[in-house]
């Protein structure tokens, strides 16, 4: 459901994906029944005619991670991808969960502009000033650029994936947007 959920979403927004097939070390790995399967759901690979890139990785031991990284690069390059790092930042919530502990949790994209602990936020129908940031390795962090995905804690309730993030002067309003919608 998760892959079908990503691919509605980049759809949706008309960008081109990369797909990183992981687990590519395990014996019973195959490439070509991956790209059968997301074919069905219009993802076709660069090989068949395609626009999509088909990256073979194992997170486990690290293999084919230069290539995605190069894959990225690469596309960002063609799309002349270009964010402006001054002003409130804005982008989009990648996944959200509740955690037990540290309550809700966005991980969020930032497109535009730059992040800052402390910054209020509004997330969908949800709001909050971030009280904490992480970076991919778990590390506290106190500003996050475009490109830059970061753990945010703070919020009222968990957002939904794909909701948009725009940085707000102020809560109170923060608090009645998200109230309205």
């Amino acid at each position: 459901p998760q892959t079908i959920e990503a691919i509605q979403h980049a759809k949706a927004a008309q960008v081109p994906l990369v797909v990183a097939v992981n687990k590519i070390d395990k014996p019973e790995a195959d490439m070509d029944r991956v790209k059968n399967e997301l074919s069905q759901y219009g993802v076709m690979p660069e090989e068949w005619g395609g626009e999509a890139q088909f990256i073979p990785v194992s997170a486990k031991a690290g293999t084919g991670i230069d290539d995605l990284l190069n894959a990225i690069l690469l596309q960002a390059e063609v799309l002349e991808l270009k964010a402006i790092r001054n002003g409130m930042a804005s982008g989009a919530v990648i996944e959200s969960f509740l955690d037990k502990g540290r309550g809700p949790v966005a991980t969020v994209l930032v497109r535009e502009g730059t992040l800052h602990k402390g910054d209020i936020v509004l997330c969908g129908f949800e709001y909050g000033r971030v009280r904490a940031m992480r970076n991919e390795l778990g590390q506290e962090v106190l500003e996050a650029g475009p490109s830059i995905p970061v753990e945010i804690l703070g919020l009222s309730g968990v957002p939904a994936a794909g909701d948009e993030v725009t940085v707000v002067r102020d809560e109170k309003k923060a608090r009645e947007v998200a109230l309205y919608r």
